[in-house]
Formats: C-alpha cells, sequence, structure tokens
C-alpha cells in the first residue's frame, strides 16, 4: 500500500478491520489506474494478485515502473531504452583499461566499470589507477559508497551479491546504472553540443583550405596562360630558315612537355572546384566564389584564348618555313642569272663605244655592221633574261626577303646598264649606216655563221643555266613532272647536235673559200665572238651537266618516295587513332546517360574505362614520333587522312577531360547519397526522371524540361501565378548563375535538400546557448573548456564582440558567429 501511495502521489485511505481486502482492493486499483494513464502498459496483473501477495506480478509490475519512469526516456543515437544505456556506457568507459562493457550482469562484476564511470564525469571522487582487477568486493563498495555520498544515489546493491552470484541480476543492474545516467545527463548535452560544435567549425576549417588551394591553383594556371599567350601571339618572322625552325621545335616543345601538364592542372582544378561546392551544398554553406578573375569561366576564356593564339601560331610557323625556303631558292635564282648577265655584258659599253670605224676599210665597215646586227640579235635574246631577274627581285621585295636591299641595288645597277647598251647599241648602228653606202663585200658565210651561232649558243647558254637550276617539290607528281620535263629536253639533243654540225660547217666553208681564193683572214670571224670552240666547249658541257641532272632527279623522286611512306604510315595510324577516339567518346556519352547499376558499380566501371583509355597513350606516342618524322621531312599536306596530329591531340585531350569529369559527377553523387542518406533505388529513380526528360542527351535541361520533370515528380508548378512563383524559387536554387540550364548534379543536391535534413544556423546558436549556460554570450574561457585547442581558437579569432545589455568584459557573440557560419550574414 504504501509503495502504491508513492507512485500515485495520494494518500490512501486506511481500510476498517472487517473491510480489509475491499479497501486494498480499492486502493490498489487507484495506484493501477495512475500508472495506466501514464502509458505504462500492465498485462496479466489485477489489484487482487496484489492484495493476496503474488510475488511474481508484483515483482513484474515493480519492474515495469522502474522500466517507465527510470529507463524508458534514456535515448542515444536513436535506440532503444536498452541498447541506448549500453552504448552509453561504452562510450563512457571506453577509454579505461580492463572495462569491456557489454551487458548488464557479468560486465559489471569486478566493479571496475561503476568506478570508471564515475571517474569518466568525477575525476575528483575516484583514483582510478590505484583500482585492482582481482579485488572485486573493494571496486563495488568504493563506487556504491561514492555514488550515494556525492551523488545522492542510493545504494541498490550489495557487493559480495554480485560477486558471489555467477550472473548478477541484470535488472538490478540496469536500475542502478541508469541512476548514473540521470545523474551525469547534464554533462551528456554538453559534451553533445561540444561535438556538434567541432563537426562544424571542422567543416568549415577543411573547406577554407579547399578555398585557399583553389585561389592559389587559378593564380598560377592563370599567370602560366598570361605568359604564354604573348609569347603564341608573337608574330615576327625570322630571316633564316634555321631561325624559324628553331621556332618550331620550341613550338613542339612546349606542345609536348608544357602544356600537358597545364591540361591535366585545369582538369584538377575544375574537379576540385565542384567537389568544394558539393561540400558545401552538402553542408548547408553558401556556395563559394573565387576571388575576382579567378572564376572557372575566367580560366575557360583564359583557356580558349590561349588555345586560339595557339591555333594560329604553328600554320603560322610552316608558313614562314615555306616562305623562306621560296626566298632563298629564289634569291640564288636570282645571283646565277644576274651573274650570267654580268659575265655578257662585260667589255659591251667600251666595245659599243670603240670608234673602229672612222679608220676601218670597206670590207672591215662591212664586217663591223654584220657584227653589230649580230650584237643586236644577242642583245635582244637576252631581254627574256634581264626580264626575269627584274621578275625575280620584284617577287623578292614582296616576300620581304631580308636582303631586299642588295637585290634591288644589284638589280637597279643591271637595269641601268641593259637601258645604256640599248642607247648605245642604237647610237653605233647610226653610225655604221652612214658608211653603209661604201661597203661592197659582205661575208655571207661569215654572217650566216653568226647569225646562226648566236641564238645556239644563247640556248646552250639557257640549256646549261636550266639544267643547273634548283628545284623544289614536295610530292610525287610534282618530281616526276619534272624527269617528264626533262627526258622531252633530251630528246631534243639529236636535233640540236644537228645544229652545232651545220653551224661548224658554215665556218669550215668560209675557210675553204678564203683558201681557195687566197683571201686573208684575221683567224677569227669579225660578226661574231661566238667561235667553234666555244660551241664545242659550251655543248661539251650542256653533254656532262645533262646525267648530273638525271642523278638529282633521281635523288629528289627517291626523296619523295620516303615521304611518301612517310605520309601513309602516319594516315594508316592516324586513321585507327582518330575513329578509336571519336568511338570512346560517344560511349562516354552513353555510359554517362544510362548509368546502369549502383554508383559504386558507375564509379568502378569508369575508372576501368579510364584506365584503358590510359593504356591506348602509346599508340598515340607512335602517332607523335610518325608526325615528328613528317615534320622533319618538311611534309606539309596529307592526301591519304582527313586526319591532322593537331586534331587527334585535341581529340585526346577532351577525352581525358570527359572520363575525368563523368568520373567526379559520379563521386560527388556517391557524396551526396551517403550525406543526404539517398537509397540507391532514389538515385536511379531521379536519374531515370532527369533521362527521360534530357532529350538532347546533353547532361542539362532546360526551363520547360526541368519543370515538366518536376511535375512529372509531382510538384505543383503548373502554369498559374503560384506554380510560376514556386517555379521561380526552386530555379533560383538549382541555377544560381541563371546561366538557363539545371545540371544533373544541380538535380540531385535539389532533390537531396527537398527529402533530407542538415545542420542548420540555428541548431548550432542552441549548442552554443548550452555551452555558455543559457547566457546570450559566452566567452573565451567556455570555448576552451568546451572545445578542442584548436577549434577553440578558431571560434574566439571570428566571433566579434558581444554588445547587449548584459554584457560582461570578454563577452563574444555566438548568435552572429553561427549565422555567418551558413551564409545569413557576414563573418
Amino acid at each position: 500500500m504504501l509503495l502504491l501511495e508513492v507512485i500515485s502521489g495520494e494518500r490512501l485511505p486506511k481500510p476498517e478491520r472487517g473491510k480489509m481486502r475491499v479497501h486494498k482492493i480499492n486502493n490498489v486499483n487507484k495506484a493501477l489506474d495512475f500508472i495506466a494513464s501514464k502509458g505504462v502498459k500492465l498485462v496479466s496483473i489485477g489489484a487482487e494478485e496484489i492484495v493476496d501477495g503474488n510475488a511474481k506480478m508484483t515483482l513484474g509490475m515493480i519492474w515495469t515502473i522502474i522500466l517507465r519512469f527510470a529507463i524508458q526516456d534514456i535515448s542515444v543515437e536513436e535506440t532503444s531504452a536498452k541498447e541506448g544505456l549500453l552504448l552509453w556506457c561504452q562510450r563512457k568507459t571506453a577509454p579505461y583499461k580492463n572495462v569491456n562493457v557489454q551487458n548488464f550482469h557479468i560486465s559489471w562484476k569486478d566493479g571496475l566499470a561503476f568506478n570508471a564511470l564515475i571517474h569518466r564525469h568525477r575525476p575528483e571522487l575516484i583514483e582510478y589507477d590505484k583500482l585492482r582487477k582481482d579485488d572485486p568486493v573493494t571496486n563495488l563498495n568504493n563506487a556504491f559508497e561514492v555514488a550515494e555520498k556525492y551523488l545522492d544515489i542510493p545504494k541498490m546493491l550489495d557487493a559480495e551479491d554480485i560477486v558471489n552470484t555467477a550472473r548478477p541480476d541484470e535488472k538490478a543492474i540496469m536500475t542502478y546504472v541508469s541512476s548514473f545516467y540521470h545523474a551525469f545527463s547534464g554533462a551528456q548535452k554538453a559534451e553533445t553540443a561540444a561535438n556538434r560544435i567541432c563537426k562544424v567549425l571542422a567543416v568549415n576549417q577543411e573547406n577554407e583550405h579547399l578555398m585557399e588551394d583553389y585561389e592559389r591553383l587559378a593564380s598560377d594556371l592563370l599567370e602560366w596562360i598570361r605568359r604564354t599567350i604573348p609569347w603564341l601571339e608573337d608574330r615576327v618572322p625570322q630571316k633564316t630558315i634555321q631561325e624559324m625552325q628553331q621556332k618550331l621545335e620550341d613550338f613542339r616543345d612546349y606542345r609536348r612537355v608544357h602544356k600537358p601538364p597545364k591540361v591535366q592542372e585545369k582538369c584538377q582544378l575544375e574537379i576540385n572546384f565542384n567537389t568544394l561546392q558539393t561540400k558545401l551544398r552538402l553542408s548547408n554553406r553558401p556556395a563559394f566564389m573565387p576571388s575576382e578573375g579567378k572564376m572557372v569561366s575566367d580560366i575557360n576564356n583564359g583557356w580558349q584564348h590561349l588555345e586560339q593564339a595557339e591555333k594560329g601560331y604553328e600554320e603560322w610557323l610552316l608558313n614562314e618555313i615555306r616562305r623562306l625556303e621560296r626566298l632563298d631558292h629564289l634569291a640564288e635564282k636570282f645571283r646565277q642569272k644576274a651573274s650570267i648577265h654580268e659575265a655578257w655584258t662585260d667589255g659591251k659599253e667600251a666595245m659599243l663605244k670603240h670608234r673602229d670605224y672612222e679608220t676601218a676599210t670597206l670590207s672591215d665597215i662591212k664586217a663591223l655592221i654584220r657584227k653589230h646586227e649580230a650584237f643586236e640579235s644577242d642583245l635582244a635574246a637576252h631581254q627574256d633574261r634581264v626580264e626575269q631577274i627584274a621578275a625575280i627581285a620584284q617577287e623578292l621585295n614582296e616576300l620581304d626577303y631580308y636582303d631586299s636591299h642588295n637585290v634591288n641595288t644589284r638589280c637597279q645597277k643591271i637595269c641601268d646598264q641593259w637601258d645604256a647598251l640599248g642607247s648605245l647599241t642604237h647610237s653605233r648602228r647610226e653610225a655604221l649606216e652612214k658608211t653603209e653606202k661604201q661597203l661592197e663585200t659582205i661575208d655571207q658565210l661569215h654572217l650566216e655563221y653568226a647569225k646562226r651561232a648566236a641564238p645556239f649558243n644563247n640556248w646552250m647558254e639557257s640549256a646549261m643555266e636550266d639544267l643547273q637550276d634548283m628545284f623544289i617539290v614536295h610530292t610525287i607528281e610534282e618530281i616526276e613532272g619534272l624527269i617528264s620535263a626533262h627526258d622531252q629536253f633530251k630528246s631534243t639533243l639529236p636535233d640540236a647536235d644537228r645544229e652545232r654540225e651545220a653551224i661548224l660547217a658554215i665556218h669550215k666553208e668560209a675557210q675553204r673559200i678564203a683558201e681557195s681564193n687566197h683571201i686573208k683572214l684575221s683567224g677569227s670571224n669579225p660578226y661574231t665572238t661566238v667561235t667553234p670552240q666555244i660551241i664545242n666547249s659550251k655543248w661539251e658541257k650542256v653533254q656532262q651537266l645533262v646525267p648530273k641532272r638525271d642523278h638529282a632527279l633521281l635523288e629528289e623522286q627517291s626523296k619523295q618516295q620516303s615521304n611518301e611512306h612517310l605520309r601513309r604510315q602516319f594516315a594508316s595510324q592516324a586513321n585507327i587513332v582518330g575513329p578509336w577516339i571519336q568511338t570512346k567518346m560517344e560511349e562516354i556519352g552513353r555510359i554517362s546517360i544510362e548509368m546502369n547499376g549502383t554508383l559504386e558499380d558507375q564509379l568502378s566501371h569508369l575508372k576501368q574505362y579510364e584506365r584503358s583509355i590510359v593504356d591506348y597513350k602509346p599508340s598515340l606516342d607512335l602517332l607523335e614520333q610518325q608526325h615528328q618524322l613528317i615534320q622533319e621531312a618538311l611534309i606539309f599536306d596529307n592526301k591519304h587522312t582527313n586526319y591532322t596530329m593537331e586534331h587527334i591531340r585535341v581529340g585526346w585531350e577532351q577525352l581525358l577531360t570527359t572520363i575525368a569529369r563523368t568520373i567526379n559527377e559520379v563521386e560527388n553523387q556517391i557524396l551526396t547519397r551517403d550525406a543526404k542518406g539517398i537509397s540507391q533505388e532514389q538515385m536511379q529513380e531521379f536519374r531515370a526522371s532527369f533521362n527521360h526528360f534530357d532529350k538532347d542527351h546533353g547532361g542539362a535541361l532546360g526551363p520547360e524540361e526541368f519543370k515538366a520533370c518536376l511535375i512529372s515528380l509531382g510538384y505543383d508548378v503548373e502554369n498559374d501565378r503560384q506554380g510560376d512563383a514556386e517555379f521561380n524559387r526552386i530555379m533560383s536554387v538549382v541555377d544560381p548563375n541563371h546561366s538557363g540550364l539545371v545540371t544533373f548534379q544541380a538535380f540531385i543536391d535539389f532533390m537531396s535538400r527537398e527529402t533530407t535534413d542538415t545542420d542548420t544556423a540555428d541548431q548550432v546558436i542552441a549548442s552554443f546557448k548550452v555551452l555558455a549556460g543559457d547566457k546570450n554570450f559566452i566567452t573565451a574561457e567556455e570555448l576552451r573548456r568546451e572545445l578542442p585547442p584548436d577549434q577553440a581558437e578558431y571560434c574566439i579569432a571570428r566571433m566579434a564582440p558581444y554588445q547587449g545589455p548584459d554584457a560582461v568584459p570578454g563577452a563574444l557573440d555566438y548568435k552572429s558567429f553561427s549565422t555567418a557560419l551558413y551564409g545569413e550574414s557576414d563573418l
């Protein structure tokens, strides 16, 4: 009856002697009704059993009451009361040696667990290091006495009973241990609050480190781009092929050595940025905004500018090499023709100025006239060479030849001399014609010889010039054209030889007539300086140059055949690598859309796919080696393939970047799923909904596609005022930059926020308030006592002074600090 009065809180009337049983039953029923009103379910027990002294029933009821009022309210990490109490004990005693709490019976027999609980919360009450495991009675009595004296926990257990029992009573131990839990619950709340703050601060510190790393990497990459672009935009041509080829080699080193690591840095920077933004969203923090000029878009713009400068640089180098090669060829051709012309004109001015006709005989005058006519014929024949020299000089000027000044000077001298020769020739003809009436004797044979010998001599000089002329070709067809032209020239040699013999026959006939008529000749033809010896000498020279020309053409033909082999070799490999890269790009696009299996399976499959791509790198290296051989051979085109090395490089870089981004997307999805507790089925449902409306498989949804997707998931965003307002709110969350596109990662972040819960600023403020003892401010001393040193100092350095009316010296404002952590105010 006393127990029931305690439970119900009412004073029950004492029954009279005659009515003892009825009154007892009434009193017990009142207590049982009170117990039932508190939510305690009593099964198969009534007032009669208790009044009649049923010990088993009475003890069962008492245990049920203990469970309801002493143990049921205990909860640790959403576990049941018993499991929560056991988990609490395990955590509190974990640091203590010889203590291993696994149950509520034999784990407590040696008494160390009770002492460990007291020492953990009140270390000044227990000298734990002096306790011995082999003295359980002393250990138990020590814990029971300290608990009763200092913690107001009554001594419910007997040490000897516990030690002498093989398995102590579990319910008794649980009841006694629950008293410790309630006694130390206040300390538990402070610890929970401190843990929450530590967790939030740890996330914030890690995010700040990631932001600093991004800023540093972005600065380095942008600085490298800033230094490289002026170098690629430098289009100042060099004077020689060797200097331009050195620039080409420097560019190759840039493409092979310097740029690839920067491509990887750029890709890694984008991955780090995306990962950081994902972590910020998952921890309910504001999005990271890099410093001005260091956004991912700024880096992409700089990179695009770099590639635009790079795109035209190599083409410019090759064009400059071709131009310089053409210039060298033209300059050598100019020097050769100029030298031949200058050699021909040597002494011509003196000859034309000579007044030998004034003292000559009639026959001499006739001879001088004929000789002058032959000279005019020779002069006319040289007109083409002078025009060629002027045309070559003009072309060298148009191509900006570095030594144009000397070329122009020499060309001007030749032109001036040519004009002078024309004027002198005209003057001499007039002088000779004045005495032409006195000329009666004409040596027809000498004249005919001179007229035929001069063009033939000019033909031989042109032939020698052509046979020694430099040539430059780039294809098999071009060299075969030169060989064909040379063969055609050789076919004219028999006719030329007959012309030579006919000219020599004229000379022999003149000598025969002179001898038969006793005419004394001066030993040379008065009408020409081209003697039979000169004709024979030059003819012999032509005969020697022909086989040399044959050899040079055959060597060039062999070279072009080798170049053709290099073209076909490169084309064969490029026609394999190019389609392979395209196929892999399409397969990655298909994988990123289909996403079969779990995210871990997808990640494993993508990484395996990435390794297979990296393993293909030797094929690209082989193609680079073949491309280098082609460039060293100065091969500028290849009709056997549509792929260039630049196309292959760009495709390879895009392939590596695409697979890395796809892997990062799946990793971020895993991070989101684990952090938000999204199931695999939910993730697959989100992916299926997203893919269904992503009609072009571009990996992003437009506003109308995204609205249709939301409607399919049950969101009320129909085309009315309320629906439009809700849709605009959602778009501001998933597309804060107003790009007009919603990525799958933004879609997942939104759905995870809609379906899960995260830490909030109010929760952090409540945790700080616990540590501050319900004050509106907190002190540095309290922070250092409750938090780890580094995180305590982190808070102290960033908290603003508290300005409220209840402020004390050193008071810190934890409320503004907490809202700043979540972007609701400035830190």
